[in-house]
Formats: structure tokens, sequence, C-alpha cells
């Protein structure tokens, strides 16, 4: 069994994750590895720093989490207007 991340490589983590999301974001890819070799360096910094575990959630995440905000952002339009008095 691995030991768990100490703060220094729970921040290298985070931070690497950060930047390769930062990278996706830029080229408004949703799905990590959707990004061809784009943002190959920032992921291969990300695979490094980060359990792959860890890797395999955020990258869940981050679709469910965009996911949603579309959900919400539909849901939004489709409410009727309030009436007014």
């Amino acid at each position: 069994m691995a030991n768990a991340p100490n703060r220094s490589q729970r921040d290298r983590c985070w931070e690497s994750r950060d930047a390769y999301f930062s990278c996706l974001d830029k080229s408004d890819v949703i799905v990590p590895g959707d990004e061809g070799k784009t943002c190959s360096k920032e992921n291969k910094h990300y695979e490094k720093e980060c359990a792959k575990s860890w890797v395999d959630y955020f990258n869940k995440r981050r679709v469910l989490e965009a996911r949603q905000k579309a959900t919400l952002a539909q849901s939004a339009i489709n409410q009727p207007l309030p009436a007014s008095k």
C-alpha cells in the first residue's frame, strides 16, 4: 500500500492539475484527453505529480461539473418568465 501524499506533494498535484485544466479551458476542451497534443506538456506534468487514482477522479469530476453546469443553464432557459403585476 502506498503512503498518502504529504502537503507538499498534494500542493504540487493540485498546481499541475490547475495548469492542465487551464490549458484545456483555453482550448475549449471539456474532456481531458480530447485535446490532442495541445496540452501534452501540462498533461505529462499533471500525470507525473498526481497519483493515477487522483487523475482519474479529477478528470471525471471536471466532466461531471461541466455537464451539471450545462444542465442548469438549460433548465434556466426553459423556465417561464415570472408574470408581471
